[in-house]
Formats: structure tokens, C-alpha cells, sequence
């Protein structure tokens, strides 16, 4: 078969999409403490190496194909996707895959400071198969909530085009859950050090987020008319997202920040992200304007609950995947006349949907991560010691730091080449254990 247009945008919709794990990576890196930087963007990392295996071993069998009890497809069905090598399904496999990374990699800032790296390697390929696949499966593989699912057919299809419930739900109920789990960082809500340390890699984030979604939203898109309806929208509901934001900043703390600019920009993509080919382009900006405001004051709700979610994935993630995913049931467009949400006349059957949709990803999401998170917590521990907290995770889990600043003792102590390092004065090679106690004097001194 010749490669065509749809195959190429395709193909360049995943590349964008891959993308943004990096960006998340930045996103989330910058609001960390320092000493939290590179912990933090490996989280996001290492999700693209665990799920890319994932995905090509099972996790996309999982998530279509003939299903199990409407629940998820058979996993040994393309193991491995030998059956897919000479088709073009290989292109919409690869693209599937970018959205299960990013989906758990979401899930890592609720976790910051105080997690260790070991318990999320374990906690990401299992998570992805026990969650994100079974919901994939149930929204977009012809399962429980599609039309002719158990569900869909008695409360109707929800409308989630590209990740309301099975992304942005999900993760948010997962990073609640583990942060629950994990319990509060030493000083939350008290110590003025836990602020991010790098705004400018928030924004940068941020911007790679913003380009990479509109692959995300569009590579699904089924004509040029609805590329372009979701093209628009992927670029107006982050924009008033964003001045929404700003606004609830202004009038609640006096200042409009970079970081609330940044944040409600994601906010916004995560909102239209299921509803971006159903509205129109004044629906976006709408709903970016009401997410943007509503998100920003769901900030505080970690607060005011005593849960300690680090970069506020609940407030961005959970909040806005359900404005967005509850807002088709008011705002979404009448197909041939027929239809749509409550504002075009089309009663409340569509709202019904959204709302089952929503509480189907919310329950299934907190109990299987309750589940697999306590399973790891009461075994191998998911959380550092307190002393670790104190001395900073990238050190403790990976021997290194973010930042270097020649000699003030805050770089990592693993050095490959130790056995070729000159001692001072002396001029003699020292061992990588001298080297290594050398570095740690040094940043006890500092």
C-alpha cells in the first residue's frame, strides 16, 4: 500500500505526541526543588522506555481486538505485533502508544521530592496494564462504554475523542491515590523551600505540552474539516484557559504569575482534550476560560483536605478532564442536526453519558491504583526514608544533581572515570571510593 497524507500525519501527530513527555519532563522539573530536578524528570523518562515495551508486548492487544467480558482485549493476541509487520495498523499502533506514556507520566508529579525510583519503575508497567489499557479498550476498542458495550448501549456513548476520561481522569485519580498513599513531604504547607526553583523550565514545558497536543487532538482527525475544527480549538481553549487563570490570580492574590500561565495553558489542553472535534471554536473558549478559572482555584483544595499532591496534578489533570468531559453534555455540536448538549437542544442524554463515563474511569482508576500502590508500598516501599527527603532524591536515588557550581559540593558523587581522577596536592590517582567520600565531605562543608 502506497503512503499516503493520513498515513503521514499520522505518523507526525505521534512524533508530537511522544514529544511531550520531555516537555512534561521540563513542566514538572521546574517546579521542583533543585535537589528534586533530575529524580523528578526521570520519572517521566523512564515511562518511555517501560511502556514502550509494555506496548509493543501486550498493551496494545489489550486495547482492541476481541474483548474480555467488554473489559479489555486479549493481551497474547498481536504479543509482540508480528501479526501487524506488512500492515499499515502498525502506524495507529505507534501513535497509541505516545498516549499511554504520557498518560502515567502525568501521574508522577503528585508524587515529587519523595518517591522512590525503584517503586515506580514497578509501579509503571503495571499501572498502564491494569488501567490504562482496560480503558482504552472500554472508550476506543469497542468495550463497556462504547456503543455496542454494555454500558454505552444503555446510558449512550460518551464522546471522548482524545482522552478526557481514559488520560487525563485516570491519571488524576492515580496521582490522588498515590499521593494519599505516600503521604505528605516533610514541611508541606509550611517550609517556603518547596516552590519550584526553575519557572523558566516550567514555561518551556509548557510550550512543548502546547505544540505536542495538537498532534495528541488532531492525529485522530477523520477529514480536513474536523482537523481544522480541532486545530482551532487546541488553540483557543488553552489561550483562555490561560488569561482565566491569570484573572482568578489577579483577583484573588493581587498578581497574575508565569507560573499560573503555564499552568493554565495545560489546563486548558487538558479540557478540550475530549471535547476538541465537538465544539465550536466560541464553545472553546469558553470552556478554556471556565477551566482555567476553576483550576486555579482548585489549587488550594489540597489544603484545605490535607493531601499532599506536589505539582498539583489533581487540581490540572483531574479537575479539568472532568469539566472538559461533563462540558460535551452542555456545549457539544449537534451531528446533522441531531443531538448535542443541553445548550443546543438536545436534552440531557449526552450529559448522562459523560457523567457514567467519568465515575466508570474515576472508580476503576482508585481502585486498581489503591491496589497496585499499596501492593508496593507494604513490599519494597514506595516512599524515601526522611533523611533521604532532607538530603534531596536526586542524590539519594541517582548519585547525581541537577546543578554543578564548581566546588560548592552540590554536584552527585558517582563519577565513571573515578580510577583516573588526580587527587588535589598529592598528584596521586585516587579510587572511586575516595572520590566519592571526597565529594561527600565537600558538600557536608559547603
Amino acid at each position: 500500500m502506497d503512503l499516503t497524507a493520513g498515513h503521514v500525519w499520522v505518523m507526525i501527530s505521534a512524533a508530537l505526541v511522544l514529544l511531550m513527555t520531555p516537555g512534561l519532563a521540563f513542566f514538572y522539573g521546574g517546579m521542583t526543588r533543585a535537589k528534586a530536578a533530575l529524580n523528578m524528570m526521570m520519572m517521566s523518562f523512564i515511562a518511555v522506555g517501560l511502556v514502550g515495551i509494555v506496548w509493543v508486548l501486550w498493551g496494545y492487544s489489550m486495547t482492541g481486538g476481541d474483548g474480555i467480558a467488554q473489559l479489555f482485549g486479549n493481551p497474547f493476541a498481536s504479543f509482540g505485533m508480528t501479526d501487524l509487520i506488512g500492515t499499515e495498523d502498525l502506524i495507529g499502533a505507534g501513535y497509541g502508544a505516545t498516549f499511554a506514556i504520557i498518560t502515567v507520566a502525568l501521574i508522577s508529579g503528585a508524587i515529587a521530592d519523595r518517591a522512590k525510583f525503584g517503586a515506580w519503575v514497578t509501579f509503571v508497567p503495571i499501572w498502564v496494564t491494569l488501567v490504562y489499557c482496560p480503558l482504552a479498550f472500554m472508550v476506543w476498542g469497542g468495550g463497556l462504554l462504547s456503543a455496542d458495550g454494555a454500558v454505552g448501549g444503555a446510558v449512550g456513548e460518551a464522546v471522548d475523542f482524545a482522552g478526557g476520561t481514559v488520560v487525563h481522569i485516570s491519571a488524576g485519580v492515580a496521582a490522588l491515590v498515590l499521593a494519599l498513599i505516600l503521604g505528605k513531604r516533610q514541611g508541606f504547607g509550611k517550609d517556603p523551600a518547596q516552590r519550584p526553583h526553575n519557572i523558566p523550565f516550567v514555561m518551556l514545558g509548557a510550550a512543548l505540552l502546547w505544540f505536542g497536543w495538537f498532534g495528541f487532538n488532531g492525529g485522530a482527525a477523520g477529514s480536513a474539516e474536523e482537523a481544522g475544527l480541532i486545530w482551532v480549538n487546541t488553540m483557543a481553549a488553552p489561550a483562555a484557559a490561560m488569561v482565566g487563570w491569570l484573572m482568578t490570580e489577579r483577583i484573588r492574590d493581587g498578581r497574575p504569575t508565569s507560573l499560573g500561565a503555564a499552568s493554565g495553558i495545560v489546563a486548558g489542553l487538558v479540557a478540550i482534550t475530549p471535547a476538541c472535534a465537538n465544539v465550536s471554536p466560541v464553545g472553546a473558549l469558553g470552556l478554556g476560560l471556565v477551566s482555567g478559572a476553576v483550576c486555579a482555584l482548585a489549587v488550594g483544595i489540597k489544603y484545605r483536605l490535607g493531601f499532599d499532591d506536589s505539582l498539583d496534578v489533581v487540581a490540572v489533570h483531574l479537575v479539568a478532564g472532568i469539566v472538559g468531559t461533563l462540558a460535551l453534555g452542555f456545549i457539544m455540536l449537534p451531528v446533522d442536526g441531531e443531538g448535542g448538549g443541553l445548550f443546543y437542544g438536545g436534552g440531557p442524554s449526552q450529559l448522562i453519558a459523560q457523567i457514567v463515563a467519568a465515575a466508570i474511569a474515576i472508580a476503576l482508576s482508585a481502585l486498581m491504583t489503591a491496589i497496585i500502590g499499596l501492593a508496593i508500598h507494604k513490599t519494597i516501599g514506595f516512599r524515601i526514608s526522611s533523611d533521604d527527603e532532607v538530603s534531596g532524591v536526586d542524590l539519594t536515588e541517582h548519585a547525581e544533581t541537577a546543578y554543578e557550581f564548581g566546588g560548592l559540593g552540590v554536584g552527585g558523587s558517582f563519577h565513571p572515570f573515578a580510577d583516573q581522577v588526580v587527587a588535589p596536592q598529592t598528584g596521586k590517582h585516587s579510587s572511586k571510593q575516595d572520590t566519592a567520600q571526597q565529594d561527600v565531605t565537600e558538600g557536608v562543608h559547603s
